[in-house]
């Protein structure tokens, strides 16, 4: 479907991964196309699977939930059993906010949020320690987040 996408359907994406909220009216305006063709290239787009839903963005930090850790987890086993179980497992912790696969050193590479490192510390050592088939950890502290994107970049058309 992606080599399908057009400047107006690129137009519309952009549009909505900055404004999920922004009106049909707005949209069309800003797209240069009229009500109806917004509206039914909107609704391809999700019928797609391109647009896969709308949401809030919430601010992590008016959250309290600052604190921002890499973890990065070498298993004991990673034969398909052990990875679902671990897998499964770490859908669970509330506090990762992103788990990676990793070709390399390690086998996944977690995002840890919480409020603070006393936090963090009860996270680690509670939650992620004890997941099935952890040998080891190693934390990456965040100071600064750079860049964090909440949509992916659009490739070129």
């Amino acid at each position: 479907m992606l080599k399908d996408i057009d400047s107006y359907d690129r137009k519309i994406l952009d549009c909505l991964a900055t404004d999920a909220r922004m009106s049909i009216t707005e949209l069309s305006r800003k797209v240069g196309l009229s009500k109806n063709p917004v509206t039914l290239r909107v609704k391809a787009l999700e019928a797609a699977g391109i647009i896969t839903g709308y949401r809030a963005i919430l601010s992590t930090q008016q959250l309290g939930l600052s604190h921002v850790s890499f973890v990065e987890v070498k298993l004991t086993d990673t034969r398909d059993t052990a990875l679902r179980e671990f897998n499964d497992a770490v859908k669970a912790v509330p506090e990762v906010s992103e788990c990676h696969m990793i070709a390399g050193n390690f086998d996944y590479l977690l995002k840890v949020r919480t409020a603070s490192m006393e936090d963090y510390r009860e996270v680690m050592g509670r939650k992620i320690s004890s997941l099935p088939h952890v040998q080891a950890t190693s934390t990456f502290v965040v100071m600064e987040a750079v860049v964090e994107q909440t949509n992916p970049p659009l490739p070129d058309l």
